[in-house]
């Protein structure tokens, strides 16, 4: 499309490697089986603590709390208690 319309400004044609494109998806797929698995086995350690007593909601709070940065993780507790304060909760 050599009109200079917005798709042919998007889109570069060119010969399509099949073989190439094979490998991509069959690599996504492999990926995908792995997140799976990976879920899985994180379900299964979740169980495994809760069977011996963990409270699972709270175990999943802590693991998200650690994934944040130390000052988000401030801010988000100090907003958590701004809401609860205005909310007569503590």
């Amino acid at each position: 499309m050599p009109d200079g319309s917005a798709l042919s400004k998007k889109v570069k044609a060119g010969p399509i490697s099949a073989d190439r494109l094979k490998s991509f998806v069959e690599r996504i797929e492999k990926l995908e089986e792995e997140r799976q698995a990976i879920g899985g086995d994180i379900r299964e350690v979740y169980g495994e603590a809760k069977g011996v007593g963990y409270d699972v909601k709270t175990m999943r709070k802590v693991v998200a709390l650690r994934k944040m940065d130390a000052a988000d993780r401030a801010e988000q507790e100090t907003l958590l208690d701004v809401y609860k304060n205005a909310l007569g909760m503590t």
